[in-house]
């Protein structure tokens, strides 16, 4: 009994660890000399659920700076394959470690299931936010305005950077207008970055005028760092360090290609980010407050 116990769980944690079903076909037969189809790697991998709901529904506490981000994964719902929106938050406590605080599957990025995200971080105790970080989603932006009004939020500058090319006149101005946007946030203050932008401005009003009123309405959401120590700025002006998580979860949800349903999308990338969690309370602090 303990044995066939323990061929579950080593199944389940290659499922999680991203091994192919046929390579587990494979090992299986050699060691137990059967097979083992993809529904049944599904239904052993279930044997995890419990663990994986109690963290993502552990009690929060204090964080000073909370990121934000959501990646896709393709799901069949109702006979068909849709894109379903995985929500991801993490957080920067007061000891300087950062935590995975949640993780859901929602149908969308709208306001409406981010704004459910969030109020589920809210119940479970989340407080004392000096800082949100996050890409400029605009069901995000209205979500945090909702539940969080007196939170400031701060845009990620890498992806303003990647915005600020879809408002160049040719395509030959795609790098320097990139790079025109990050001279303005590598300021040293933001006086400087303020005297930088009066530059591009100048540089650029009649060359990229479509650029330039962009740049005009979105540069001070992407500015906010300032008002923080400057130590923290380069891992507070981005939310890379989600996308480092989503390229982790995508290495290893590539296996499973097509989730069978919501459920099973669900589990692996919490069992994911269980195993990323753990590494990080037991590792470096990530910031010193």
């Amino acid at each position: 009994m303990r044995s066939e116990k323990a061929l579950k769980l080593a199944i389940a944690e290659s499922y999680i660890q991203g091994v192919s079903t046929r390579r587990m076909k494979k090992v299986t037969e050699k060691l137990c000399g059967f097979e083992i189809s993809s529904s049944q790697v599904s239904q052993l991998s279930k044997i995890l659920d419990k663990d994986l709901e109690a963290f993502r529904n552990r009690p929060l506490g204090c964080f000073r700076y909370v990121y934000l981000d959501a990646r896709y994964e393709k799901v069949r719902q109702n006979g068909h394959v849709v894109n379903l929106s995985v929500h991801i938050a993490i957080g920067v406590n007061k000891e300087g470690y950062r935590e995975i605080l949640g993780v859901s599957v929602k149908i969308s990025e709208a306001e409406v299931h981010w704004r459910s995200f969030l109020e589920n971080l809210q119940k479970r105790g989340l407080h004392g936010m000096h800082l949100f970080i996050s890409d400029g989603h605009s069901g995000l932006k209205a979500a945090l305005k909702t539940v969080y009004p007196s939170v400031p939020w701060q845009r990620c500058i890498f992806h303003l950077a990647q915005n600020a090319q879809s408002y160049v006149p040719k395509q030959s101005m795609r790098k320097e207008i990139a790079q025109s946007v990050r001279d303005i946030y590598q300021a040293i203050s933001l006086a400087e970055a303020k005297e930088r932008l009066r530059k591009v401005r100048e540089q650029y009003e009649k060359r990229a005028p479509k650029f330039i009123e962009w740049l005009e309405e979105n540069i001070e959401e992407g500015l906010t760092f300032y008002q923080f120590p400057r130590e923290h700025w380069k891992k507070i002006r981005t939310s890379n360090g989600l996308e480092r998580i989503n390229q982790e979860i995508k290495r290893r949800t590539r296996v499973a290609r097509l989730f069978p349903n919501e459920e099973s999308c669900e589990r692996l990338v919490s069992a994911i980010l269980v195993e990323i969690h753990e590494d990080w309370i037991s590792g470096r602090k990530y910031l010193t407050f």
